[in-house]
């Protein structure tokens, strides 16, 4: 059944996947917002009984709280979220893609520590790239996180399941997933599409604040939406 939060989450996951890079400010934002708003949803729990809040009300403060703290991270650091956001990113993409493929005959420990070294992989790759090719890093990490939301690969279902468990084991989905990587693909190439032909300078001009990013252009040097 499709409940007014699920319809938002997908409606957000597709605005990330297919124009996020082309509006990155209202991007990185919206990224920042729903990072925070879930890990205020995870914590919750964790105070019930800690405060004398009805259980409902502390859940919807906390995840307000935590999309406010989110968002204005994200808009205020705008370079180190999209480092952030690539790291995050390319650590998942390590453990969950990279990671079975070496580690799928070993067992233990040495299938642990290639898991681990996987996804510290991961995560250096993709703040690199993050840091070195900003605009790029941006395309794939929305639509990659877009697609997750979009694709229903992450629910309120899962959230409830990894708040109730503290762990974010079901946050986990599989990348490859005919859905997902549908809404990746379309999304990316939509996004790099919007950058070639030329749309995201009217996409900017009718929203404000937009042309606050600044980060260097990948291709030519240029300033970059």
């Amino acid at each position: 059944m499709i409940t007014p939060l699920s319809a938002g989450l997908v409606v957000a996951g597709l605005l990330l996947a297919f124009v996020g890079a082309a509006v990155s400010v209202y991007a990185v934002t919206l990224t920042g917002v729903l990072v925070g708003a879930g890990a205020g949803y995870l914590a919750a729990p964790n105070l019930v009984g800690l405060i004398a809040v009805d259980g409902l009300v502390l859940t919807g403060g906390a995840v307000a709280l935590g999309a406010a703290v989110g968002g204005f991270l994200a808009y205020a650091g705008l370079s180190f979220a999209v480092v952030a956001i690539g790291g995050l990113v390319g650590g998942f993409g390590g453990r969950f893609a990279v990671g079975p493929m070496y580690a799928t005959d070993a067992a233990g420990m040495e299938g642990t520590l290639l898991l681990v070294g996987a996804t510290l992989a991961g995560v250096a790759v993709g703040a690199l790239f993050g840091f070195v090719l900003s605009r790029t890093t941006l395309v794939v990490s929305t639509a990659f996180i877009g697609a997750a939301f979009a694709s229903r690969s992450i629910t309120p279902a899962t959230l409830d399941a990894a708040a109730a468990q503290t762990t974010v084991e079901p946050l986990l989905f599989d990348v490859t997933a005919p859905a997902f990587l549908a809404v990746f693909a379309l999304g990316a190439l939509s996004q790099l599409g919007l950058f070639k032909f030329g749309y995201v300078t009217t996409l900017v001009g009718l929203l404000p604040g937009a042309r606050r990013w600044t980060a260097g252009d990948d291709e030519d040097g240029a300033e970059s939406t």
